[in-house]
């Protein structure tokens, strides 16, 4: 018999945090709109899709975590700094974590580089709550 422990309810909504953060604070410094809302039909870093291999343990969720967060940053340095060369085997790593967990995240390291500086998108959180 193996005991499992299951992941905390902290954990499970992080993660959810973790991926809405991609498509709100990534994805727009990187990808239009219409991108974006593709990768969303798509079911990119998505836990909802028929492929995810995610049983609410939480060694897993935990893996999934720290995959997440490493790949956050992971991006912004390269979108700030340009290393490319020097962390696209922990950018590559830790997508290889995702996609055993069934979560897609079918990026290239290449794709976040040229960072905007000011992105317009719906997706991107706004500047301040008042509405003008």
């Amino acid at each position: 018999m193996k005991m499992m422990y299951a992941a905390t309810p902290e954990q499970e909504h992080y993660m959810q945090y973790l991926l809405n953060y991609f498509y709100t604070d990534v994805f727009p410094y990187y990808f239009d709109d219409e991108q974006i809302r593709q990768f969303e039909e798509w079911g990119i870093l998505s836990l909802d899709h028929e492929h995810v291999a995610y049983n609410g343990t939480m060694k897993e969720a935990f893996q999934i975590i720290s995959a997440l967060q490493s790949l956050i940053t992971v991006i912004e340095h390269i979108g700030e700094h340009g290393d490319l060369e020097q962390y696209e085997w922990l950018f590559v790593r830790n997508q290889k974590i995702l996609a055993r967990h069934g979560i897609a995240f079918p990026f290239h390291a290449k794709q976040f580089t040229c960072r905007r500086l000011w992105p317009c998108s719906v997706y991107a959180p706004p500047a301040s709550q008042w509405v003008i």
